[in-house]
């Protein structure tokens, strides 16, 4: 299994502000977490190139592409959570680039999967504006390019603790392109309800999967088994493209859910299966949130791990909890007539 590495010093050097929880210091807890369970060397590192201007317009606008461009070289704030610094606008167009790179290398069969450590993060940028840490949304810009590369279904799964309403926002009219999230509800940015389906053409093909807090290990192993992999084979995407925040660990200080290492590498298998038909086990996965180090840390590994493994090594069984099955009763009533699937 050939598993490329994204990483770059640039993605160091975005500044999001003083005792700002998006911080360098992310990136350098997931190059540890994967060194020290032995990863390192099974790993393909490869430097990301910046995302062109044509690239970025597929999903955003000339005036927000103009808006980012302005903040080179000096420090400005787009809203309260979020600022570029000096060289911000250089890692944000190398973040969506490498996304960009690995899809293409991906689609010309170099390597099978890849694993982008990048920042800032991206899955809350709209089309015109950027929010919640993010410039410009990378996933997107990557699903974007796979359909520009002649693929006709393209699997987003975002499993950050917050909605990516902008991903969301961006493919909500588009039948090429399946969003699939889990999040914590009601949580920022507000978005991301059960009744958010898609509009026109893209309609059942925005599939959110909002959780109270406190969810862990159980519910998410089994939404995801019993929820998100059946929608995932009845659409049979070409690639999948996975939103991977860690802030739904239980160590991290910004949200309120209960998800471990243990749990993040099952929801990762199942990623994988999600692509194991069209897409022939293709995936990419693209750091979001996660603001604990040492749970970054072991997060990032075990994903890692999952990537390399091709699902041959066996996971531990995570039983289901009544709280977990009443969950996967409500999501199969609310999504049954979008995905007839879930009525088996």
């Amino acid at each position: 299994m050939r598993v490329a590495l994204y990483d770059d010093p640039a993605f160091r050097e975005h500044e999001a502000g003083s005792g700002h929880p998006e911080r360098p210091e992310r990136l350098d807890a997931v190059r540890r977490g994967i060194r020290e369970a032995g990863l390192d060397d099974r790993l393909i590192l490869r430097a990301p190139r910046a995302a062109t201007r044509g690239e970025l317009l597929r999903v955003h606008t000339e005036a927000h592409l103009g808006r980012v461009a302005a903040t080179a070289g000096k420090t400005a704030r787009f809203d309260a959570d979020t600022q570029a610094g000096p060289r911000s606008c250089e890692a944000a167009l190398l973040a969506a680039g490498a996304v960009v790179d690995a899809v293409d290398r991906i689609l010309d069969g170099e390597i099978d999967r890849a694993f982008c450590a990048v920042r800032p993060p991206g899955h809350h940028a709209e089309a015109g504006r950027a929010m919640g840490f993010c410039l410009f949304n990378n996933v997107a810009v990557g699903a974007a390019h796979a359909i520009a590369r002649g693929l006709e279904r393209v699997l987003v799964i975002d499993f950050d603790v917050h909605h990516g309403n902008g991903t969301q926002e961006i493919f909500y009219r588009d039948p090429r392109v399946l969003y699939l999230s889990t999040h914590e509800f009601p949580f920022y940015p507000g978005t991301g309800a059960v009744d958010e389906v898609g509009e026109g053409a893209g309609r059942g093909l925005t599939v959110n999967l909002p959780l109270p807090a406190g969810c862990g290990d159980a519910e998410y192993a089994l939404l995801y088994r019993e929820i998100a992999e059946p929608i995932a084979r009845a659409f049979g995407p070409q690639l999948v493209l996975v939103s991977a925040g860690f802030d739904a660990h239980a160590a991290d200080p910004l949200a309120e859910m209960r998800l471990t290492e243990r749990g993040f590498a099952s929801v990762a298998r199942s990623c994988l299966r999600a692509a194991a038909g069209a897409a022939r086990g293709r995936t990419v996965v693209v750091l979001e949130g996660g603001y604990d180090l040492g749970a970054i840390a072991a997060s990032a590994a075990a994903v890692a791990s999952s990537l390399m493994a091709e699902g041959r090594e066996p996971l531990r069984a995570i039983p289901p909890t009544p709280s977990a099955q009443a969950l996967v009763g409500l999501f199969r009533r609310a999504f049954a007539t979008d995905w007839p699937v879930l009525r088996d």
